[in-house]
C-alpha cells in the first residue's frame, strides 16, 4: 500500500506553495514579477527553445534595450521561466525517464538585478530564503565560488560574503571554469557564478550529517545543485576576449522541480506533486499498475520509466504547442514531433494503450495543475488537444508496421551474429515509418543493439542525392491523353478507379492495375529508367485527385521493406486516377498488392481550407447579397483562394462583417455532413450553392455545414436552409468547423471586370499571421512612443519596408497603414519644427555675435552637428547674403562635422569689403576643402559657396584654415 500512496501523498510544501513563496519573497523586496517569456523564441532563429531564464533579458545585459520599452526602467525582476531542453546544444531527451532528475520541460525560478544590487544582496537573499523561509537545514547546504582561470582572478569577494552570512569555511568550495563561470553561448553576457548544493542523505542515528564537500560537482546523485547565482560582469566577444560590461547584473536560476523534491524530502523529482497528479491521470486512462518510483533493474516491466517519460513529454508538448511550436519536419517543429513519437511509442509498448488521442486525455490534468501560473495553456487547451490528436493519428498509421519492420531488422542482425543495426535500416524506419533516429536508438538499446551514426548519415545523404535526381526528372507531369484513354478502355483488366475511400482517413490496401511511362503501359517499375517519373493506376485509391479547385494528395504506395513509390501528384482522367511519382527502392509490378498511404499532414490543412471556403462563400452571400456567384477557387495546404462576381471592391466594413460571420460559424463547431443526392432533388434545396455553368454528376454530393443532408432532402423548400452553408462539392472536409480554428482574409482584389478575389488562411497558418501581426503591432507602438530623432527616422524606414512585405489580415494591414501614416506625419512635422528651430538657432548665433562685436567684419564658426545642420547652414548663408539682409556687410564661414558619420558640411559668404579685394566664396571654400576633403560648389567669383567634406577628424584644422585665409586680406 505504501507505494501506491506515493501518488496520493499530501505535502506541507506543495509545488504551488513552493513557487508562490519564491515569487512573493522577491516581490516583497522590490522585484517586479515578469511573466515567463514564450518557450518558443519565434523571433530568435538561433535558439530552438528557451532554455534559461535570462534569455528575455539579454538586451538589458548588453545595453541594447529599447528605451521606449518597460524593460528600460526595470531594475529588479522575479519569475518562473518555462524552459525546454530537447534538441540542439541543450538536449536532455535521451535521459528522460531513466533517472530521477532529467526533464525536457522544467521551470527555472529566478531573481534578477539590472545594474542595481550585486553579490552582497544576492547571496544574502539566497541564504535567507533557503534557510529561514523554506527552513532547509544549513548543515546540508554547500556553496561554491569561482577559483579563477584564464587570467581571471578568483572570486574571493563571493567567498567572504558566504562566510559573512554564516556558511562554515569547509562548506565553501572553489570551482573551475566549467562549473563556476557561466556563459550563455559562444558569445554574449557572462561572469563568475556561485552555486548552492544540497545533500539528500539524511542524518545518521545520532542526528549528525556527513561532510559531503568532496562530493559537490562530482556527479553524486545525492549531492545536487539547487541554485546558481550568476554575477554578470563581462561580455564574451566574437574573438573570445572578455570585455567588462558597463553595468553589473545578477542572474539567478533555481530548478523548481529540484527545490520541490528537497522540500518534500524526496530523492526523485518525479516523486513530488509536480508529477504525481499526471501519474494519477495516466493510470486512470490506461488502467496500468500504480507508479512506484523505481529505476533500472528495479523497474523490470519498464512501467515506472514509461510513467516518467509520458508525464515529462506531455508537459513539453503542451507548452511548446501553446507557444506556437507546432510539430513539423524542420528545426524546433521536428523536435516537438520527435518528443511526441517517443512518448507515443512508450505509451503503446508499456501501457498497451491505443494511440490516436492518448496525450490529449492527460492535458486537462496538466491545465488544472499549471493553468493559473501559465494561463496560455488554459487559453490554448483545445488547440493543444487537437494538434496532439492529429499528430498521434498520423504516427499511429505507421507505428505498428514500423515496429514490425524494426523486429525484422533486429532479427536479421541477430541471425548474422551482429549487434549492429545497419544505417540503411535505421534511415528506412525514419523515411518510411516516421521513426525519429533517437527513437530507433532507444528501441535498439532495449534489444542490446548498437547504431552507427555515421552509417545513418551516409544513408540519409544517399537518399537525399537520389531524390534530387527524381525531382529534376519530374519537371514535366506525366499525363494520359486521348490515345492512352482509348487503350485503357480496351484493357479489360484495368477498371476505372474506385475512389470512394478518398473521404476516409485510413490507409487502404490496393492492387496495381497499370504502370505508365513514356506513352507505354509497362509490367514492372524495373522498365522505368532510374530517376524518371511514371504513373500508376490502382483498382481503388484513398488519394484525392486534383479537382473542384482542391489540390491533389501526395504520399506513397508501398510493400513494407520491399518497395516504395513516392507519389507527388494525383490527377483523374475519365474516371482513371493516375498516381504520379518515382520509385524510391525495390520493384513493383502489375498485380502487386500495395499499401496506399496519403500524407495526412498535407491533407489536414487542405480539409480546413476547403470547409473554410464554404464558410466564406456563405458569409459573402450574407454580406454582399444573393447575386454573389462563385467564379473559381483554389484549395491548397497553405491558403485558400475564392473568386466571385461582385461589381465593386469590398469595403473594409464589409470585410470585417464577412470575417465576423465566418468566425461565428467556425466557433459554433458545427458538424459537416456530406451525402450523394439525386441531382434533380439537390437542385431544389433552398439556398444551395453551385458553380454557374459547371456540369455536375448525378447523383451529386451535397455538403452541408450544420444540418444533416437527410433533413435538407426531407424538406427541400424550407427557407431556414438559407441560413446554412449548402454546396455541391466533391472535396474533403473537416468533421466539425472547430477544426478550422480561425479564418483570416489576407487580401481582397479585382482580377477582371466584375470579378473579385479573396485570399485567406485557416488553422495554424491563420495563427501564424495573427502572431506576425501582433509582433509588428508592438513594433509600431514602440515606434510611436520613441522620442523624435535619427533613431526614430531610421526605424520608420525599416518598418515601412517590413509593412509592405507583411502577409497578414487585410483589415489589420489597413489599420497599420493608417497608424504608420500618422507616425510618418508626426515625424515630418517634427523634422520641419526641428529644421526651423535649427535655422533660427544658427542665425541667432550669427546675429548675436555681430551685435556683441559690431566692429568685426567676419565670423568663422564651428557649429554643433545635427541632422538638420546642413540645411541650417544653407539657410543662414542665404539670409546673410540676401539683398535685404541686415548682415549683408558681414562675411561668414560656418562648419559642422560628425566623426561618427564621417561627414563635414560647410558654407560661406564673402561681403563686398573682401570681394572688392579679390576674395570669393568658392575660393575661400576650396582652401578649406583641401583639408576636409570633398568639393565646394559655387560659380567662380560668386560671393557664396556650399560644400561637403569627408575628413571629420580634420574639422578644427579646416576652421583654422578658413580663419587664416580671410585674415590675409585687409580687415
Amino acid at each position: 500500500m505504501a507505494s501506491s500512496s506515493l501518488v496520493d501523498e499530501k505535502h506541507d510544501w506543495s509545488a504551488r506553495r513552493v513557487r508562490d513563496t519564491f515569487l512573493d519573497y522577491f516581490k516583497e523586496r522590490g522585484h517586479t514579477f515578469v511573466p515567463s517569456s514564450s518557450v518558443v523564441p519565434l523571433s530568435d532563429p538561433t535558439l530552438l527553445f528557451t532554455n534559461a531564464g535570462m534569455n528575455q533579458y539579454k538586451a538589458i545585459f548588453l545595453g541594447t534595450v529599447d528605451p521606449a520599452s518597460d524593460f528600460a526602467s526595470l531594475k529588479r525582476a522575479v519569475n518562473s521561466q518555462k524552459c525546454i531542453r530537447a534538441g540542439g546544444k541543450h538536449n536532455d531527451l535521451d535521459d528522460v525517464g531513466k533517472d530521477s532528475y532529467h526533464h525536457t520541460f522544467f521551470e527555472m525560478l529566478g531573481n534578477w538585478s539590472f545594474g542595481d544590487y550585486f553579490k552582497k544582496e544576492a547571496i544574502e537573499f539566497s541564504w535567507e530564503l533557503l534557510t529561514k523561509v523554506y527552513g532547509i537545514d544549513p548543515k546540508r547546504l554547500y556553496v561554491t565560488y569561482f577559483e579563477g582561470s584564464d587570467g581571471l582572478e578568483p572570486d574571493l569577494e563571493a567567498k567572504e560574503l558566504w562566510k559573512s552570512v554564516g556558511v562554515p569555511e569547509d562548506h565553501i568550495l572553489p570551482g573551475n571554469m566549467k562549473d563556476n563561470f557561466w556563459e550563455m553561448g559562444d558569445q554574449g553576457p557572462c561572469g563568475p557564478c556561485s552555486e548552492l548544493h544540497y545533500d539528500l542523505r539524511e542524518a545518521d542515528k545520532d542526528g549528525n550529517y556527513r561532510n559531503a564537500s568532496s562530493l559537490v560537482n562530482a556527479d553524486d546523485p545525492e549531492v545536487i545543485e539547487i541554485w546558481n547565482n550568476v554575477f554578470i560582469q563581462y561580455n564574451r566577444e566574437p574573438d573570445r576576449s572578455l570585455r567588462p560590461l558597463p553595468n553589473k547584473h545578477v542572474d539567478t536560476g533555481m530548478g523548481f522541480e529540484r527545490l520541490v523534491s528537497v522540500l518534500q524530502h524526496k530523492k526523485s523529482n518525479y516523486d513530488t506533486d509536480v508529477f504525481t497528479p499526471l501519474f494519477k491521470k495516466i493510470q486512470e486512462i490506461t488502467g496500468a499498475r500504480e507508479y512506484r518510483g523505481k529505476f533500472g533493474h528495479e523497474d523490470p516491466d519498464g512501467i515506472d520509466t514509461a510513467y516518467r517519460v509520458v508525464a515529462d513529454h506531455v508537459r513539453t508538448l503542451s507548452f511548446a504547442i501553446a507557444d506556437g511550436g507546432v510539430p513539423n519536419n524542420v528545426g524546433r517543429g521536428y523536435v516537438v514531433r520527435r518528443v511526441l513519437r517517443r512518448g507515443a511509442r512508450y505509451a503503446r509498448k508499456y501501457f498497451e494503450t491505443e494511440i490516436g488521442d492518448f496525450f490529449s486525455k492527460i492535458v486537462p490534468s496538466l491545465v488544472e495543475q499549471m493553468g493559473d501560473m501559465f494561463p496560455e495553456i488554459r487559453k490554448k487547451e483545445t488547440d493543444i488537444k487537437e494538434i496532439l490528436d492529429e499528430e498521434e493519428k498520423s504516427f499511429a498509421k505507421s507505428l505498428d508496421r514500423g515496429e514490425q519492420m524494426f523486429e525484422k531488422y533486429a532479427q536479421k542482425a541477430k541471425v548474422k551474429g551482429s549487434n549492429d543495426l545497419p544505417g540503411d535500416d535505421v534511415w528506412r524506419l525514419y523515411d518510411t515509418y516516421g521513426f525519429p533516429v533517437d527513437l530507433t536508438k532507444l528501441m535498439a538499446e532495449e534489444r542490446g543493439l548498437n547504431i552507427n551514426d555515421k552509417e545513418v548519415e551516409e544513408a540519409q545523404e544517399k537518399a537525399r542525392e537520389a531524390s534530387k535526381g527524381d525531382k529534376k526528372a519530374g519537371a514535366v507531369l506525366v499525363k494520359l491523353d486521348v490515345h492512352d484513354l482509348g487503350a485503357l478502355e480496351n484493357m479489360n483488366n484495368v477498371p476505372k478507379t474506385d475512389d470512394s475511400t478518398k473521404y476516409g482517413r485510413e490507409n487502404i490496401t490496393s492492387v496495381i492495375k497499370a504502370i505508365y511511362h513514356n506513352k507505354k503501359f509497362l509490367e514492372s517499375t524495373k522498365e522505368v529508367p532510374e530517376g524518371e517519373q511514371f504513373g500508376v493506376l490502382l483498382d481503388r485509391t484513398n488519394f484525392y485527385a486534383e479537382q473542384g479547385g482542391q489540390e491533389y494528395d501526395t504520399g506513397r504506395l508501398l510493400v513494407d521493406d520491399e518497395a516504395e513509390i513516392t507519389i507527388t501528384n494525383v490527377q483523374v482522367y475519365a474516371g482513371y486516377v493516375l498516381h504520379t511519382g518515382y520509385i524510391k527502392y525495390g520493384e513493383l509490378k502489375v498485380g502487386s498488392e500495395v499499401i496506399a498511404e496519403y500524407d495526412e499532414l498535407r491533407r489536414h490543412p487542405i480539409r480546413s481550407n476547403h470547409t473554410g471556403t464554404h464558410v466564406l462563400n456563405y458569409a459573402l452571400r450574407e454580406v454582399l447579397g444573393d447575386e454573389v456567384d462563385q467564379k473559381g477557387s483554389l484549395v491548397a495546404p497553405e491558403k485558400l483562394r475564392f473568386d466571385f462576381s461582385h461589381k465593386t471592391a469590398v469595403t473594409d466594413a464589409q470585410l470585417a462583417k464577412i470575417e465576423e460571420i465566418s468566425t461565428f460559424y467556425i466557433r459554433q463547431n458545427s458538424e459537416v455532413y456530406a451525402k450523394d443526392v439525386p441531382l434533380a432533388t439537390a437542385r431544389e434545396i433552398w439556398g444551395v450553392r453551385a458553380v454557374f455553368g459547371e456540369t455536375y454528376p448525378d447523383p451529386v454530393r451535397v455538403v452541408s455545414v450544420g444540418v444533416p443532408v437527410e433533413d435538407l432532402v426531407k424538406d427541400v423548400k424550407n427557407p431556414q436552409w438559407g441560413k446554412v452553408s449548402i454546396e455541391f462539392c466533391g472535396g474533403t472536409h473537416v468533421k466539425q468547423t472547430g477544426e478550422i480554428k480561425e479564418l483570416v482574409i489576407l487580401e481582397e482584389s479585382g482580377i477582371a471586370k466584375g470579378i473579385r478575389r479573396i485570399v485567406a488562411v485557416t488553422g495554424q497558418e491563420a495563427y501564424d499571421v495573427q502572431r506576425e501581426a501582433a509582433e509588428f503591432g508592438e513594433q509600431l507602438n514602440k515606434l510611436e512612443k520613441m522620442p523624435f530623432g535619427p533613431v526614430k527616422e531610421a526605424e520608420a524606414k525599416k518598418l515601412q519596408l517590413e509593412l509592405n512585405k507583411l502577409s497578414i489580415s487585410a483589415l489589420t494591414k489597413t489599420k497599420f497603414r493608417d497608424q504608420f501614416t500618422k507616425i510618418l506625419k508626426s515625424i515630418l512635422d517634427e523634422q520641419k519644427a526641428a529644421a526651423k528651430a535649427e535655422n533660427k538657432k544658427v542665425l541667432d548665433s550669427i546675429t548675436t555675435y555681430f551685435a556683441e562685436n559690431e566692429a568685426s567684419r567676419v565670423l568663422v564658426r564651428k557649429l554643433e552637428w545635427s541632422g538638420n545642420v546642413n540645411k541650417a547652414i544653407s539657410e543662414a548663408i542665404k539670409t546673410v547674403s540676401g539683398p535685404k539682409g541686415v548682415l549683408r556687410e558681414k562675411s561668414v564661414y560656418l562648419v559642422a562635422a560628425s566623426e561618427a558619420e564621417g561627414k563635414v558640411v560647410h558654407g560661406c559668404y564673402v561681403a563686398e569689403h573682401f570681394s572688392s579685394q579679390g576674395a570669393s566664396g568658392p575660393e575661400w571654400a576650396s582652401h578649406v576643402a583641401k583639408i576636409i576633403g570633398g568639393k565646394a560648389g559655387g560659380k567662380a567669383g560668386a560671393p557664396t559657396a556650399i560644400g561637403q567634406g569627408v575628413h571629420a577628424h580634420k574639422v578644427d584644422e579646416g576652421v583654422e584654415e578658413a580663419r587664416k585665409w580671410i585674415e590675409q586680406f585687409k580687415i
